[in-house]
């Protein structure tokens, strides 16, 4: 893919929360270098939750986030060694956090295929979010294999950074890569009234592309639901922004 190397930096708003905010931030600049300026904006804000756990034994957890593993921490000492993760990333957490991981290297879709194909000797737990998409406990439950869930952390709604808020008022190229159908739709909710920017954006799936759909605007889909096949889809942005 060929990039132009000396246009002015474009600006990247990342949404996602902080932590994992600044860590695209980083990746993006291992890729491009000084092609990108980010702009940090995170529009949820993770708030962990204290549930009672549903009774046992459990043959093992499911996390399908690294908050989900964070947030496990506070139960650690009840839960089982085994960790199916939805992908790489929170695999590393969970490893880091004493589990024994495995990555369905994909989506939910994908962690459910690879739990029915390598079912566990028991029932397992899936510690979640509470505004979640795939209903994995539901579909291994249904498939035979009893999973049981507790709600263990809360993405706060949190408004752009006035920063942000100029950045997309003003006129000019603005990257947004956006990671989950809830991002996309508080994303729609905080935009600048009127919106000044020429957006370029990036989903992560076919079902967070159908929410930006009322902009009207080309969404570039990343090929798998990972944030590698994020890093292409925004390097295919910055090879379609016209020149400064």
């Amino acid at each position: 893919m060929a990039i132009q190397s000396d246009s002015a930096p474009l600006p990247v708003l990342l949404t996602r929360p902080e932590q994992e905010s600044r860590a695209f931030a980083t990746t993006l600049a291992d890729r491009f270098g000084p092609r990108l300026r980010p702009v940090v904006s995170p529009l949820m804000r993770p708030e962990t939750l204290t549930p009672t756990l549903p009774p046992g034994p459990f043959a093992g957890v499911i996390f399908t986030s690294p908050q989900g593993v964070a947030s496990a921490a506070a139960f650690r000492a009840q839960l089982p060694d085994l960790a199916w993760c939805v992908g790489a990333r929170t695999a590393r957490e969970a490893r880091a956090a004493g589990f024994q991981a495995r990555s369905a290297d994909g989506d939910a879709v994908a962690l459910i295929a690879a739990i029915r194909a390598d079912p566990p000797p028991g029932a397992l737990l899936h510690l979640q979010g509470k505004d979640t998409r795939g209903d994995v406990a539901g579909h291994l439950s249904r498939a035979g294999i009893p999973t049981a869930r507790a709600v263990v952390y809360h993405q706060a709604p949190q408004p752009l950074t006035a920063e942000a808020a100029e950045l997309l008022s003003r006129p000019g190229v603005v990257l947004v890569p956006l990671f989950s159908p809830r991002s996309a739709r508080l994303f729609l909710k905080a935009l600048p009234t009127p919106t000044g920017a020429d957006l370029r954006l990036a989903a992560i799936s076919p079902a967070a592309a159908e929410v930006l759909s009322p902009l009207g605007l080309q969404v570039a889909v990343a090929r798998r639901p990972d944030a590698e096949a994020m890093v292409e889809a925004v390097g295919s942005l910055i090879a379609a922004a016209p020149p400064p």
